[in-house]
C-alpha cells in the first residue's frame, strides 16, 4: 500500500447491509479500517434496508446512512412509506437521501419511467425538507453512455437546484452526487455546474475503460468522490471476487494515475469532498 498512515480514504457508496455480507460483515468493516477507510456511506434501496442500515451504523461510528427508494424499488413506495422515510431522514442519523434516481436499463416502458419521475420528485422534495443532499442513481437503456435517462435527470435536477437557490436552501451549494457515473463528459460538467459531485467506481480500473478514464482526467478533483458500490463493480485487481470497501484504494490509485497526482492527494481531496457534501466534518 502506498498510503501514509495519516491519509484517510472514504467510501461514499457501499451496500454493507446486503445479504452477501451477512457471513463476515464485521470482518469487512475491520479490513476497511486497516486499509485506511475512515468513513463509509451506506445507502438504502427501500424502507426495509433503511431500517437495517440505521441499526448497523449505530454499532459503527465510521458508518453513515442514506435513506431512500431506489428507482427499481418504487413499487414499494406509497404515501405512508414516504412519511416514514421522512421520519427516518429527520431523526438525525441519516446524512443523505438515497439511493434515488432514474433507471432506464431495467425499466423501458414510458409509463413506468413517468412513475420514476414522480418518485424522484417526491424524494427530492423530502431531501429539501430535511436539508439533506441526495445520492443519485442514473442508468441508461442498454447501458449507453448517453440517452433519455441523462436528459430527463438533468432537466429534473436543473429545476430542483434552481428552486433550492431561489428559496435559499442550505443544500443549494451541496445538492448531491451522481453515483457511479458512467455518462459522457458533457453530462458530468452540467451536473457539476449545478453543484453536484461525481462518483467514481471500480470500472475506471478495467482494461477497456480508456474513455471513462479520459473523462475522469478532465474533471476537477474537487468535485470527485470515490465509491466501491460494494458488493458490485469490483476493481480489476480483485475481479471475480465480491467487492468491499477496502478495495476503494484501487479507485483512488487509478484517479491519481490519470490525473498525474499522488494517491495521497486523491485520498485527501476526495475525503474532504465527502465531508463537505455530507456535512460530517473532516476525516479523523
Amino acid at each position: 500500500m502506498r498510503y501514509a498512515a495519516r491519509v484517510t480514504l472514504t467510501d461514499t457508496h457501499c451496500h454493507l447491509d446486503m445479504e452477501r455480507f451477512d457471513a463476515d460483515r464485521e470482518s469487512v468493516i475491520e479490513r476497511a479500517g486497516r486499509a485506511g477507510i475512515g468513513r463509509m456511506l451506506v445507502p438504502s434501496l427501500d424502507l426495509e434496508s433503511a431500517r437495517r442500515i440505521l441499526a448497523l451504523i449505530g454499532r459503527h461510528p465510521g458508518l453513515h446512512a442514506a435513506v431512500g427508494f431506489h428507482p427499481t424499488e418504487i413499487q414499494k413506495m406509497g404515501a405512508s412509506s414516504l412519511v416514514e422515510l421522512q421520519r427516518l431522514a429527520s431523526a438525525g442519523k441519516a446524512v443523505a437521501v438515497g439511493e434515488i434516481g432514474l433507471d432506464y436499463y431495467w425499466v423501458a416502458e414510458s409509463l413506468r419511467r413517468r412513475e420514476q419521475h414522480v418518485a424522484l420528485l417526491s424524494q427530492l422534495e423530502l431531501a429539501e425538507a430535511c436539508e439533506l443532499p441526495v445520492v443519485l442513481h442514473m442508468r441508461e437503456q442498454d447501458d449507453a453512455e448517453h440517452g433519455a435517462c441523462a436528459d430527463d435527470m438533468l432537466t429534473i435536477l436543473g429545476d430542483w437546484v434552481r428552486g433550492l437557490r431561489s428559496r435559499g436552501s442550505p443544500i443549494s451549494d451541496r445538492p448531491g452526487v451522481l453515483h457511479s457515473f458512467a455518462g459522457r463528459l458533457e453530462t458530468a460538467v452540467r451536473a457539476i455546474d449545478l453543484g453536484f459531485y461525481i462518483g467514481v467506481t471500480g470500472p475506471i480500473t478495467y482494461p477497456g475503460a480508456d474513455r471513462r478514464r479520459e473523462i475522469v482526467r478532465q474533471l476537477p478533483l474537487e468535485r470527485l468522490l470515490i465509491e466501491t458500490d460494494s458488493p458490485f463493480l469490483t476493481p480489476q485487481e480483485h475481479r471475480g471476487q465480491r467487492n468491499e470497501p477496502a478495495f476503494v484504494v484501487h479507485i483512488a490509485d487509478r484517479i491519481a494515475q490519470v490525473q498525474s497526482r499522488t494517491p495521497g492527494e486523491v485520498a485527501d481531496a476526495t475525503s474532504s469532498n465527502a465531508a463537505r457534501l455530507f456535512a460530517w466534518g473532516e476525516p479523523d
